[in-house]
């Protein structure tokens, strides 16, 4: 966690911009569009619950546009938050300026331990209540975007990669709004261990499962899977 933001203890934090993309060329898949880039946009903005990843509007932000809808967006991917924090550590090691926006996050928030989070937490961010379901896996268009040599094990390596967020209350977000944990899960399986179950460490899979109802039915299905390929355990006779 970085020593700026605050501690689950603390789980209050503002909300620095709320940010959507809009169509453009996609750096990594020619002839195909993508929104990775956005930008803060002004006023009020009512986050919504997109529906099932395919069949709605993909995103949980009004105006931000999905371009690869078979692997982003849906009701588990509606709202992508991301640490002011962690943006300022990659703008001085990558010496240029990263503006709100810039990771492709819906919610660029400050004072807000994100990466601390555990899956199925509740957040309260303005009038809108949202519950963590999942970490960000970086993908070809993010490497693109970025133009960094090695970006993605570089991503990778430093393991703070936000945090993708569902709907459960539809509401009005905007700059300066608080974020607030209001519902901490009770078991401790975080979103730093779903991202490093999903990348660097597969066997972690199956540790996920403690989660129970609060890990999404994709990953619960990666998880279960995983559990079932385990060679079973030779006993011994007594």
């Amino acid at each position: 966690m970085s020593p700026a933001q605050a501690s689950p203890a603390d789980a209050a934090g503002r909300v620095r911009s709320v940010n959507a993309g809009r169509p453009e060329p996609d750096p990594a898949r020619r002839g195909r569009p993508t929104g990775i880039h956005k930008h803060p946009v002004d006023g009020p903005v009512a986050l919504r619950d997109p529906g099932p990843r395919g069949g709605g509007p993909g995103s949980g932000v009004p105006g931000d546009f999905i371009g690869d809808a078979r692997h982003h967006g849906g009701r588990d991917q509606a709202v992508y938050a991301f640490a002011r924090e962690e943006l300022d550590h990659w703008a001085r090691e990558l010496g240029r300026e990263l503006p709100d926006g810039s990771f492709g996050e819906n919610l660029t928030l400050e004072g807000f331990a994100v990466d601390d989070a555990r899956l199925g937490d509740r957040w309260r961010v303005g009038t809108a209540l949202l519950q963590v379901t999942d970490a960000r896996i970086p993908c070809g268009t993010f490497r693109a975007a970025m133009q960094v040599r090695g970006w993605l094990r570089r991503f990778t390596e430093r393991g703070c990669t936000g945090a993708y967020l569902r709907v459960l209350e539809p509401g009005t977000v905007r700059a300066g709004d608080r974020v607030e944990l209001v519902h901490r899960a009770g078991h401790r399986v975080g979103v730093r261990d779903a991202f490093r179950a999903q990348t660097t460490d597969r066997g972690r899979l199956p540790a996920l499962l403690a989660a129970g109802p609060d890990l999404r039915p994709e990953l619960r299905a990666a998880a279960e899977q995983a559990v079932a390929q385990q060679p079973p355990t030779s006993g011994r006779d007594g």
